[in-house]
């Protein structure tokens, strides 16, 4: 009879993984008020706006030409997918760490370009203080490059910036980090489910 108890336990302890317990927290945002606005113009408070959802948020720059469209991108087979597969409850964000080009209509013109759907996306911006805090707080880095001046005198500038895209649960708190550029979506929307 021992036996057979042991045996239960043992398989009931092999399924656990599968739980929440594999998502561990990674950073807890709660507590922290940054003020922030959307691609509308909106005033939106980070994270409190977001509280009880499961944000996916990526973090990118308007100027970027290699890492930050192939996150944005990822962004979308995102929400392409979570919509595919019926998972209420899930925003999608894109902050940008470059807030002084980075304004709201740029933002609001990024998405359209890209005919992106912001019925659950959000594209968030800021004064470059609140930002610096935010990016920092989620273990982001983002830091000016070179800048290249063309004919004319148009400037071309990059960063050198951490690929991220991160999962946010509903208590505001950083579940999980991923390449943006080369997230694996089938990954993150497992992960979704398990929260």
């Amino acid at each position: 009879m021992n036996r057979v108890i042991f045996t239960v336990i043992f398989f009931l302890y092999l399924l656990m993984p599968g739980c929440k317990s594999n998502l561990p927290v990674l950073e807890d945002l709660n507590g922290h008020d940054f003020h922030l606005l959307t691609q509308d113009s909106l005033k939106f408070d980070f994270p409190n706006d977001f509280k009880g959802k499961i944000v996916v948020m990526g973090f990118i720059f308007t100027n970027c030409p290699d890492i930050c469209p192939l996150t944005t991108n990822n962004l979308r087979l995102i929400q392409e997918r979570i919509r595919k597969d019926n998972i209420s409850n899930v925003e999608i964000a894109a902050l940008s760490f470059d807030p002084e080009v980075d304004t709201p209509g740029i933002l609001k013109k990024y998405a359209e370009i890209r005919g992106l759907s912001l019925s659950n996306w959000t594209f968030l911006t800021g004064e470059k203080e609140e930002i610096s805090k935010l990016i920092k707080e989620c273990g982001v880095f983002a830091i000016p490059s070179d800048t290249v001046k063309y004919v004319g005198g148009k400037d071309i500038y990059l960063y050198v910036h951490t690929d991220r895209i991160s999962l946010i649960d509903p208590e505001s708190r950083i579940r999980k980090n991923y390449s943006g550029s080369k997230i694996n979506v089938d990954e993150i929307i497992n992960d979704i489910k398990l929260l």
